[in-house]
């Protein structure tokens, strides 16, 4: 029988996802700037929430592209 170890958030549960903390955001969007799942970061169902909600927040401002397009020549 197999057993799992429980995954530990990178995030602290008490720590805020603040919209302003551009750096924190760049962590869990792709070179292109889509969002990362839920599975690929390791966030709690609330965490990625917020996080979504801070990263469309910061879209909004311009901190953060909505699309980050690669040169192709």
């Amino acid at each position: 029988m197999a057993y799992f170890r429980r995954r530990v958030s990178p995030i602290t549960p008490g720590q805020p996802i603040d919209y302003k903390d551009v750096d924190l955001l760049r962590k869990y969007i792709t070179e292109r700037g889509k969002i990362l799942p839920r599975r690929v970061t390791g966030l709690t169902a609330k965490q990625q929430r917020e996080l979504t909600k801070s990263i469309k927040r910061a879209r909004q401002l311009a901190l953060l592209p909505y699309v980050n397009r690669e040169s192709t020549n």
